[in-house]
């Protein structure tokens, strides 16, 4: 019996989503984009759930697309599948109302690289890479890289990575503030893990309400930004009484003594 092209593991609050073609280096085959698609809807469904962590089983986190799939299901003579340019695996996990954490294993590539930057932040291993080869393929992207990438690292630093098809290494990810995190391999979904846990101790509707707030203002201009910031501030007020406010407070002010310790 074969392995299931995707994992799906729930430890409490928090989803673990594995692509598991490590054979193939988890590139995309068309089971996989299905598989992922239902499983951020399946977390999505889980009132339970509150924040995801997307990896890659075996040496990479996700080589791009499977290549020799796409091909041999062409139906014309260009020797490529266009049908999966709209199967976006971004708005796959864009369902997904919650913080995404990418735990970046190995190579990030192309797509792979889309889908890693389709997450809320990238934690990365020491062997993580990354690279954009669709320029060097023929091929122009369709799941956001071209737009996610340059708000990420500023347009020159883009520009570079995608002109050049270059492998990103996980130091230079971090320096160029592409990764928030550089661990060990073993250290990263430990790390993760522990990343989400303290996220999803915040108040489960906040935290939904504050990814939105933040992604809705990032595009933007920043007058209309901070009037939709007030709104939002002002009928969240309205949603929760004082004595609650001072009951969350003095938790808060208890973990931040904690953690001064």
């Amino acid at each position: 019996m074969s392995e299931p092209v995707l994992l799906l593991q729930k430890e409490g609050p928090v989803g673990i989503v594995t692509l598991n073609r490590p054979d193939a280096m988890n590139a995309f085959s068309a089971e996989l984009r299905l598989a992922l698609g239902q499983a951020f809807r399946e977390l999505k469904a889980d009132p339970e759930i509150r924040v995801a962590i997307v990896t890659g089983a075996g040496r990479a986190f996700c080589a791009g697309m499977d290549l020799k799939e796409l091909s041999s299901g062409s139906d014309d003579a260009s020797g490529f599948d266009k049908s999966v340019v709209g199967q976006d695996m971004a708005e796959a996990i864009a369902e997904f109302e919650g913080p995404v954490i990418a735990a970046v294993n190995g190579h990030a590539v192309t797509a792979g690289f889309e889908l890693a930057l389709a997450c809320d932040m990238i934690i990365a291993s020491t062997n993580a890479k990354f690279a954009d080869t669709h320029a060097r393929v023929g091929i122009l992207p369709g799941w956001g890289l071209s737009v996610r990438l340059p708000r990420l690292i500023g347009i020159n630093r883009a520009k570079e990575i995608s002109f050049t098809g270059n492998t990103v290494t996980a130091a230079q990810a971090y320096e160029w503030g592409l990764a928030n995190r550089v661990v060990a391999p073993e250290e990263l979904l430990p790390t993760c893990m522990t990343i989400a846990q303290q996220m999803a101790s915040c108040v489960p509707h906040v935290l939904k309400g504050y990814k939105k707030l933040i992604d809705e203002g990032y595009g933007m201009h920043v007058p209309d930004a901070l009037k939709a910031e007030k709104l939002a501030g002002i009928e969240s007020a309205k949603q929760v009484s004082a004595a609650t406010i001072a009951t969350r407070r003095e938790g808060v002010f208890n973990r931040g003594r904690e953690q001064g310790k």
